[in-house]
């Protein structure tokens, strides 16, 4: 089962990404690295896409297109016309909503 984080405030660094490949896999910390920074590399090319990437167990990201709409400037109250723009958004499996929810 996963390690539990008992410092729920904390955030994960890919270089504590890096450690832990280096510790639990015995690779080399260049080698680590360069494992690490190749999956992120792919990852970030396939949503470039626009495709979207499924880790089973974990969750599926995609980018989805907003249209533009009306909006409304929350200091001055003037309507104004928010952008179409590309987000991105994450779903997460069953299996981690179950993990996170317990």
């Amino acid at each position: 089962m996963a390690e539990q984080i008992e410092d729920q405030g904390r955030t994960l660094t890919k270089a504590e990404i890096v450690e832990s490949v280096h510790r639990k896999i015995g690779f080399s910390k260049k080698d680590s690295t360069e494992i690490v920074e190749k999956i992120f590399e792919i990852l970030k090319r396939t949503l470039e896409k626009g495709e979207s990437v499924k880790l089973s167990g974990f969750g599926k990201f995609e980018v989805k297109s907003k249209r533009s709409r009306r909006g409304r400037n929350p200091q001055t109250g003037q309507e104004m016309e928010i952008a179409a723009r590309r987000v991105l958004s994450f779903r997460p499996s069953k299996i981690l909503r179950s993990v996170l929810l317990e």
